[in-house]
């Protein structure tokens, strides 16, 4: 465990148990997976967090994935600031709406409609519900260790979460809705073909992470997405790109955009609120021409739209349309990359990175890691104690060994040599 003393954090969290199930308001943010106390956080800045005991950490979680240029970016901070002085909210159109949905429509393939919703989990479920009334089908088809927000139907072998405290399915989700909800194996197309051979004319969606994110960084196979597609094409079914933590995260168009697949439907969240709550579903238009209020498939949001979300979204996303910027971010996690497996190889500890742009993956593992059984075959064991060094050592890992991590344009030399430092002697402890 870490030896850096946190009475401020600790204190919090036994306060926060009276009031608040666990002590937080997303699960794995409890350090239940890795053991420990939370950090509670009181600022951040650029690459740096900073804990209520003052302890300064080089944060390689980013609000798990949208601070994608570093904490309190002056451009998105002065955009903010001039919006408040205008409303938070008018549950009404505006035209900041429009640019956004311009934006999104121009940069994700596939995506002539976009609606907008306040988070990824909401993005999921209207898709779901959307694809399910556009094509007249009840099944959908998901991936073990994908994880798509905690809706009903997609609660069955999920990742996040659910990997973290060894869940795979969740009390609560009613068994004759489960059942409607197809799994196959990430990576594997046999495992596809098996499913549409039994359910041939019935799936309304095939959904996945096409960079699974939430049991680690897991990237395609070649030829995975593209058998998806062929797939879905041939039957009829509706290929949904749950885009939420890769989108504008692995390149300026995504993953679809990285592999050159084009989706009926994206789903995104995160980057594209600049750290503010949002989500968004989109594709097709004769897709999305199937929602209320000009089609019967209902949905709805109260803060659908958020002036504050969208300002801030809108405006990380005009200073993302930067090839330098993502080729800086591509480099940079792959110096981190290097530098982690070699103070591994350094003290013959089996370990195993992968990445794809600015997101990466650790794994206690020779590897190589292609799916969910390969990494729960990995010392999730070691893992911990890997997470408490680098924490008492000032670099901030997602407290999971089931989470990817982000690099962010604010991170440079100061904080890989940082991390680098702790990592040594971190892998020397293991």
């Amino acid at each position: 465990m870490s030896n850096t003393a946190c009475p401020q954090s600790e204190a919090l969290f036994e306060k926060a148990g009276h009031r608040i199930p666990g002590g937080v308001n997303s699960p794995v943010r409890a350090f239940r997976g890795v053991g420990g106390t939370p950090r509670f956080i009181a600022a951040a800045d650029g690459a740096w967090i900073t804990d209520a005991d003052g302890h300064r950490y080089v944060d390689y979680v980013g609000s798990w994935g949208p601070m994608i240029l570093g904490h309190q970016h002056p451009t998105v901070i002065s955009a903010l600031q001039a919006q408040l002085t205008v409303g938070v909210s008018y549950g009404a159109p505006t035209a900041a709406e429009i640019d956004l949905a311009e934006l999104l429509c121009n940069r994700v393939p596939g995506m002539d409609q976009v609606r907008l919703c306040s988070s990824g989990t909401e993005a999921t479920m209207s898709a779901l519900r959307l694809a399910r009334g556009a094509t007249g089908r009840d099944f959908i088809l998901k991936f073990e260790g994908c994880y798509h927000g905690h809706g009903d139907a997609l609660l069955v072998k999920a990742g996040s979460g659910l990997l973290t405290f060894g869940v795979p399915t969740s009390p609560g989700v009613p068994a004759d809705l489960a059942r409607y909800t197809l799994t196959a194996t990430f990576n594997d197309l046999d495992s596809v073909d098996a499913l549409f051979d039994q359910h041939r004319g019935q799936i309304a969606a095939v959904i996945v992470e096409p960079v699974a994110g939430n049991m680690n960084c897991v990237p395609p196979a070649p030829g995975f997405l593209e058998g998806l597609r062929q797939r879905c094409s041939a039957d009829g079914t509706l290929l949904i790109f749950d885009e939420v933590m890769s989108g504008f995260r692995v390149g300026p168009q995504g993953a679809a955009g990285r592999y050159g697949v084009t989706p009926d439907l994206t789903t995104l969240g995160k980057i594209i609120g600049g750290g503010l709550p949002v989500g968004a579903f989109g594709g097709r238009r004769d897709v999305m021409q199937q929602l209320s209020p000009v089609g019967p498939v209902y949905q709805a949001g109260t803060l659908s739209g958020n002036p504050l979300a969208v300002c801030a979204g809108l405006t990380t996303l005009r200073l993302l349309d930067d090839a330098a910027l993502y080729a800086g971010l591509e480099a940079t996690t792959a110096a981190l990359c290097s530098l982690l497996q070699a103070e591994a190889d350094a003290a013959g500890v089996a370990f195993t990175t992968t990445q794809v742009g600015s997101m990466f993956g650790l794994f206690f593992s020779p590897g190589p890691i292609g799916g969910y059984a390969d990494v729960l075959a990995c010392d999730v064991e070691r893992f911990k104690r890997f997470f408490h060094a680098m924490l008492a050592g000032g670099v901030y890992l997602a407290p999971s060994a089931f989470e990817a991590g982000f690099v962010s344009a604010r991170h440079g030399d100061a904080e890989l040599q940082q991390t680098r430092t702790a990592a040594r002697e971190a892998f020397r402890a293991l």
